[in-house]
């Protein structure tokens, strides 16, 4: 029997197709190497575990041997009334879970508890106050293994617990709502998808490939942008995604991108106020006017015309000094690693970095500093920063909560917001559109001929090789992540320079 389970809950969240693929899907076209990153991901999250576990005290360990065999130890064990078990297995119907950890209860029942290397609830802004809210992978896993335990005998509540990778324990209500605004609690959702899991891994029901930027990491990437291209999915465009093209498909029956750029916007408007009149409030739900002529617009210019468009006019800061710049950071273990500029004067271009060798504190606040001293010896009001995407800036932030005797809140703030500190990509969003499907560097530069020295350039692969050196302390992986860095910087002033001669 193919087995509803945690994971399975996991990557249908992530993404509703990749279930159907994994059990049904042409497994000719998945490839069978692991991704580095995701690969590191595993590793870090095992290390996590162990440390936690080995501050548990006394346990059943429960790990060892088949499935089966385990099931029936864990049934045995609570109701022996085991204390705390670790890795045990509950099996029934079509369900299979394996929580980290089930513990008694005072009325001898057992609450599941699962040990994460993430933050325990999103959004959380210690700043602010905001307590932030459940994620929506953890609810449902910790619903699976209270569903079971239920099921099985062994729970009459309706929580769990999540161990963070602070070592914070934080309860879930998996009967609360969803948010405030939400109709639908967490238990209800998890039946949903639990239902839509079932249906997909028995072939009873089948959806489609997307592309989205969440894509690279999974083992059929190749193979759904493959069949994206082929049929000519809606997602190829840059920010339709998958919910808006199932929308479309629906209710308008397009399918493909040869339908689409000939769509009669007021025509489709039309429909969806007729179908509100009616009662229908989902036709072409979350879809107006505006969003659907962009993305028209943005299909005929990906299908069509084949050139990028530009809208208004820009004026770039004439100056001195360019800087193109772009950090390397991992976020498993909350460290910047690397801050890199490519500096274009009349003098010439040169590549600029400051970068740990080590996993320190100490590290981390002297290639921060060491940068800011570099800016500081720039020509006031005669320099001009690019960089890409949002990420720099809210890590900078970061960074100064951490080391406030470094810089001020304000220094950072007043950088940011100084004009000549330009985001390319809020420029690339608000003014142009381009003949590609994702308006990342890397799509972006790669358009306009760019080519990285990396047959396998990835921030991804950037950590992964970090903490590769870490290691090894091999010098040529060194090398590696700065010249990766470095033509993520130039890549930067490629795409600054194309933005100028449209």
């Amino acid at each position: 029997m193919t087995y509803i389970t945690a994971s399975k809950l996991y990557d249908y969240i992530q993404c509703p197709h990749r279930i159907w693929r994994d059990a049904n899907g042409p497994q000719e076209e998945k490839i069978d190497e692991t991704n580095p990153f995701v690969e590191l991901l595993w590793e870090k999250g095992v290390k996590h575990e162990e440390k936690i576990v080995s501050q548990l005290g006394d346990f059943l360990d429960l790990s060892e041997g088949t499935h089966e065999e385990r099931f029936a130890k864990t049934t045995e064990a609570m109701k022996s009334k085991a204390s705390l078990i670790y890795q045990g297995v509950l099996i029934c119907e079509n369900m299979l879970g394996i929580p980290d950890l089930l513990k008694k209860l005072p009325d001898d029942t057992y609450m599941p508890v699962d040990i994460k290397s993430g933050m325990g609830f999103e959004g959380v802004d210690e700043e602010t106050g905001e307590e932030g809210k459940p994620k929506k992978h953890y609810a449902v896993q910790l619903c699976l293994y209270n569903d079971l335990l239920k099921k099985l005998g062994f729970c009459t509540h309706n929580n769990g617990v999540v161990i963070d990778i602070h070592g914070e324990h934080v309860e879930y209500d998996l009967v609360a709502l969803m948010g405030p605004r939400s109709k639908k609690s967490w238990w209800e959702f998890y039946e949903e998808i639990k239902k839509h899991v079932d249906f997909l891994l028995n072939n009873q029901h089948t959806n489609k490939p997307a592309m989205a930027g969440i894509c690279k990491l999974c083992p059929w990437y190749n193979s759904c942008k493959g069949w994206c291209e082929e049929t000519k999915d809606l997602t190829n465009v840059f920010y339709l995604g998958r919910s808006n093209r199932d929308k479309l498909n629906e209710d308008l029956l397009i399918e493909s991108l040869d339908e689409f750029v000939d769509l009669d916007i007021e025509e489709a408007m039309k429909q969806k106020e007729n179908e509100k009149k009616s009662g229908n409030k989902d036709f072409l739900y979350r879809i107006g006017k505006d969003s659907l002529a962009k993305a028209v617009c943005r299909a005929n210019i990906l299908c069509r015309t084949k050139k990028p468009v530009l809208y208004g006019t820009l004026d770039f800061p004439k100056v001195s000094h360019e800087l193109f710049f772009d950090i390397e950071d991992d976020p498993t273990q909350d460290f910047v690693y690397l801050h890199g500029v490519y500096e274009r004067s009349a003098n010439g271009e040169k590549f600029i970095h400051f970068t740990a060798k080590e996993i320190t504190d100490d590290s981390e606040k002297r290639i921060w500093q060491d940068f800011w001293n570099y800016i500081n010896t720039l020509p006031p009001d005669d320099f001009a920063v690019y960089y890409y995407a949002h990420h720099e800036k809210t890590t900078y932030k970061r960074l100064q909560k951490r080391y406030p005797d470094v810089i001020t809140l304000e220094e950072v703030e007043n950088f940011y917001d100084n004009p000549n500190v330009i985001d390319l990509y809020s420029v690339i969003q608000k003014q142009t559109d381009w003949p590609v499907g994702s308006y990342s560097l890397k799509a972006l530069a790669t358009y306009l001929k760019f080519k990285w020295r990396d047959k396998t350039p990835s921030g991804a692969l950037s950590i992964q090789w970090f903490n590769e050196y870490l290691e090894t302390k091999d010098e040529s992986i060194m090398k590696r992540i700065l010249e990766y860095n470095e033509d993520d910087c130039k890549a930067t002033m490629i795409l600054k320079d194309a933005l100028e001669k449209l």
